[in-house]
């Protein structure tokens, strides 16, 4: 059909870029499906679940039943803030995550852990794909990226340390992107750039025209009042609108 989007999640995103991942911590849990419904028509292709074990974080969140109990027509971005990933990835790919990002500190063995969620199919639909993402915390260095570029789709910089709400996007996050997306451009393969952290929609648009593919935020759009008109506001402000 003349105009549809790509059926395979990575180009499907590509083809939305610059876009945004929204997430679901900062929604009314209690009336969970009329919150996601108000971002219906807005634009935005994906909820974004913060998974936190208290171990990796200070923080407990959710886990594999809500990623699968919440019912919607948006992609789920599964972000895994968790120690020791590798056993567990199957588990939220059951649950129906179409991205799965795990951080580079989580783990000895980072490289093998995201080699076995390349084996992996999409649990809504196989001919979807996986996208595998890789996280970054503000302190790791991005030479850390380099042996793992071959295995990853998605490259996710944190602008605030994980696990305490409240904080303000890092200033120095801006370098980070503008490095990271010349490691990236080097590979000659299309690896989506994301930021997750402190983004608002005061300083979304500072974001607008550096090569940031996804930008993660919650509050800024489910703040209670008018999530709609926020999801909006900020897709607009992020593609220099």
């Amino acid at each position: 059909m003349a105009g549809a989007l790509p059926s395979n999640t990575l180009a499907r995103l590509a083809s939305l870029a610059p876009t945004l991942s929204v997430g679901i911590l900062t929604a009314d849990l209690m009336a969970l499906g009329a919150d996601l419904a108000r971002l219906d028509g807005t634009g935005v292709p994906l909820l974004h679940f913060d998974v936190m074990d208290g171990c990796f974080t200070p923080m407990m969140t959710l886990g594999p039943p809500l990623v699968k109990a919440v019912r919607t027509p948006l992609l789920k971005d599964v972000h895994l803030m968790i120690e020791e990933p590798l056993e567990r990835l199957g588990d939220y790919v059951a649950a129906g995550a179409d991205v799965v990002t795990v951080h580079a500190e989580s783990c000895t063995h980072i490289h093998r852990v995201l080699q076995r969620l390349g084996t992996m199919e999409n649990a809504n639909d196989r001919a979807r794909g996986l996208v595998r993402g890789v996280a970054l915390n503000p302190g790791t260095p991005l030479e850390v990226l380099e042996p793992l570029l071959d295995e990853v789709d998605l490259v996710h910089l944190l602008a605030i340390n994980p696990g305490w709400g409240g904080q303000k996007f890092l200033p120095a996050t801006m370098g980070r992107i503008a490095n990271a997306r010349r490691l990236l451009e080097r590979t000659g393969r299309r690896i989506l750039l994301g930021v997750d952290g402190g983004i608002t929609r005061d300083n979304i648009g500072t974001l607008a025209g550096t090569g940031v593919d996804l930008v993660v935020t919650g509050s800024a759009v489910f703040d209670g009042k008018a999530p709609a008109e926020n999801a909006r506001a900020m897709l607009a402000a992020l593609r220099g609108g």
